[in-house]
């Protein structure tokens, strides 16, 4: 972690550079030949590492400075998200893609086996699968196992098996039976049970085809151990990258945090506003983060945590139109964003949940498949509801409120009269308006569930959720878990520039230099 001594603006602009670690290589896949099974063998030979975007005195501040989110994307994509993980590209079988895949696999299949059924048998196909297979089971040796390399590379060397296959003593079964010995010392305990099953199989030609689809997954299972193990090093290398980029920015721009100051400035002012009361005295719930359902409307004294926590805030209500957007998160724009439409999506979810609920009764809204079904019949609508927000809802009360009269009537509960069927169509429409009542308590909500994410954490937060938003817990926690990550990463390469600003905000009284230091 750089540090910095003294306050005020000036040191800020002497921030000492940071050098760039050499960007990590990405693994690749190397292309099959001319037998082709249904996986590769990956290629130990990575793409080229990302260059220094080149400096232009005609690209302007923001362009210079969302160049930079180019070179950085891959190790930041994985070094903010601790879940992160690579999935195999699954054709649907219905596709025409899927069709012409499965189409072409079988066809290979089957004349392997007509090769292998011939008379004399035919190797010439199972000698380039044996090769690949070879090649597949060195790629998932770590560096330690060089003596299970050797006894590899010998069991199934090239020359021997020519050999073997030009006097017609190939035996396909005996040497699928060692692939299996060797994947089972290699394989992932969850793919135990996959080779398992592949021991039963007595025809060669299915063994080697389920022997291709078990070792795909064990390729991929070693890709995302090795991202998961390379992960705090991109991290670290986004970090120093992004830091050291913004700093040479900095160096001949002096200005170029200008916009972050007035954003912190304008975090810290509303933290000292007291908020308005609570629309909603029903079933009020008060603000607050000490935890969820506490109250803090009343101004306690600043932190520079609770600051930035609020300024994080403040950009997902950002006005698209105000062009004064930190610099210091003009990478993350998109993501901010992204981040502000699943929240919209999720403020509408919840609110036609609550009025729902209001009108089913403990007993249906207790149903999982009710709630669910009420949750598809919205979601299906959210992209429509961005353009015609009011004939979204419409269509939405008409749906819902279909949904809750059938599901009164198949529970033998008493359905709706015309005048509360009518209300829940009225209030419904309603949640179209952005000065919804409703609407607004779920959003003012969300965003103290947010808030809380930042200070409490995401498990923390989701076990003292605000009233109305238990139905929405799992997109909830999505929703949080990728706000904190982009958060948290971004504080990380700033956290020297946030420490000087906060300097000049908060009150020395208030706040310790430990803390102003910890960001």
């Amino acid at each position: 972690r750089a540090r910095v001594g003294g306050g005020g603006p000036d040191s800020i602009r002497s921030m000492p550079d940071v050098k760039e670690k050499v960007p990590l290589k990405d693994p690749g896949d190397a292309e099959c030949g001319s037998c082709k099974p249904e996986t590769s063998a990956p290629t130990r030979d990575g793409r080229s590492g990302p260059e220094d975007h080149p400096d232009s005195d005609i690209l302007s501040v923001t362009g210079r400075i969302d160049s930079v989110e180019d070179v950085s994307k891959p190790s930041n994509k994985i070094g903010t998200n601790h879940d992160f993980h690579v999935e195999a590209k699954v054709s649907p079988p219905s596709s025409l893609e899927g069709k012409v895949k499965e189409t072409m696999h079988n066809a290979f299949w089957d004349h392997l086996k007509d090769q292998l059924s011939a008379t004399p048998p035919d190797f010439s196909c199972a000698l380039e699968l044996l090769k690949e297979i070879k090649e597949i089971l060195l790629s998932l040796l770590l560096p330690r196992q060089s003596r299970l390399r050797s006894e590899i590379e010998e069991a199934l060397a090239a020359e021997l098996l020519e050999q073997k296959a030009a006097h017609g003593a190939l035996n396909v079964r005996l040497l699928s039976k060692y692939v299996l010995d060797t994947m089972t010392l290699l394989c992932a305990p969850v793919r135990d049970e996959a080779v398992q099953n592949l021991e039963n199989i007595t025809d060669p030609v299915r063994l080697l085809r389920g022997i291709f689809q078990v070792l795909g997954l064990m390729k991929m299972d070693m890709v995302n151990y090795t991202i998961q193990s390379l992960q705090p090093h991109l991290q670290e290398h986004s970090i120093q990258h992004e830091r050291a980029t913004f700093q040479e920015l900095l160096n001949k721009q002096p200005s170029l945090l200008d916009h972050t100051t007035k954003w912190l400035t304008q975090a810290a002012a509303d933290l000292t506003t007291p908020l308005p009361a609570c629309p909603d005295t029903s079933d009020s719930t008060p603000v607050a983060c000490s935890s969820p359902n506490e109250a803090a409307n009343s101004p306690e004294p600043l932190s520079p945590t609770m600051v930035l926590s609020q300024g994080f805030l403040n950009l997902l209500l950002w006005d698209p139109e105000n062009e004064e957007f930190p610099e210091t998160l003009l990478m993350d724009r998109t993501r901010l964003q992204e981040l502000e439409s699943q929240l919209h999506r999720l403020t509408i979810l919840a609110s036609v949940l609550l009025v729902a609920s209001s009108f089913s009764g403990s007993v249906l809204f207790g149903s999982p498949q009710f709630v669910d079904k009420l949750k598809r019949i919205t979601k299906d609508l959210m992209e429509e509801f961005d353009s015609r927000p009011e004939e979204a809802m419409q269509t939405v009360s008409e749906q819902v409120s279909q949904e809750i009269h059938q599901s009164l009537k198949n529970m033998g509960l008493a359905a709706l009269s015309s005048d509360n069927t009518a209300s829940l169509i009225g209030q419904l429409q309603s949640i179209a308006k952005k000065e919804n009542c409703v609407r607004s308590v779920i959003d003012q909500r969300i965003h103290l569930f947010l808030k809380c994410c930042l200070v409490l954490g995401v498990q923390r937060s989701l076990l003292d959720l605000p009233g109305g938003l238990t139905v929405i817990e799992a997109e909830l926690a999505e929703l949080g878990q990728k706000f904190v990550s982009l958060t948290h990463h971004n504080q990380k390469v700033f956290g020297p520039y946030y420490t000087e600003i906060l300097k000049t905000l908060i009150p020395p009284a208030q706040t310790s230099e430990t803390e102003v230091e910890s960001l």
